[in-house]
């Protein structure tokens, strides 16, 4: 039975989907905004724009000497072998954790072929509030990677402490 041997594994299609769409959006930017350029979508709420991010999120440690880029790489690498050690181990019930962790693996792949052969993650939402609040500038896969985060938050959750079956 394949399901017993790969686990979840079949989801790493969405890792690969989240992975793609990500590069292709930062090819996209990369080829049409000029850098540091800003894009108004939605007036006082929304541009695109064409940034470089050589940290963390929240540009965390970006203004250190370099060791960061292979700092967060190797992070990254890491836990993505656990992420994909984690969805092979799945029962075939827990589809929505399995999409959360594929979703979470797809993000952080993106921004580490950005980190290894750019040397920066492209990051191009920003999203603000008129010209006083502005949140960080992040890509598409920060967005899964955050979405997948709160898939495994709400996971936590679930029926499954009051001894229920979880549904997906």
């Amino acid at each position: 039975m394949p399901e017993a041997r790969f686990g979840r594994l079949g989801w790493l299609l969405l890792s690969v989907l989240v992975f793609l769409l990500d590069q292709g959006s930062k090819w996209v930017v990369l080829d049409v905004i000029p850098k540091h350029a800003r894009w108004t979508v939605i007036p006082g709420w929304f541009d695109l724009t064409h940034v470089y991010n050589t940290g963390a999120a929240f540009s965390l440690l970006a203004d250190s000497s370099g060791w960061q880029r292979w700092f967060f790489a190797l992070i990254a690498l890491v836990v993505s072998g656990v992420l994909v050690v984690w969805l092979k181990r799945l029962k075939a019930d827990e589809t929505w954790l399995a999409i959360a962790l594929a979703m979470v693996l797809g993000g952080a792949l993106g921004n580490l072929y950005d980190r290894v052969v750019l040397g920066h993650v492209v990051d191009f939402i920003l999203v603000h509030w008129q010209d006083r609040w502005y949140f960080p500038a992040f890509n598409l896969a920060d967005s899964a990677i955050t979405l997948g985060a709160i898939m495994l938050a709400l996971d936590m959750f679930k029926s499954k402490k009051s001894g229920e079956p979880a549904h997906d």
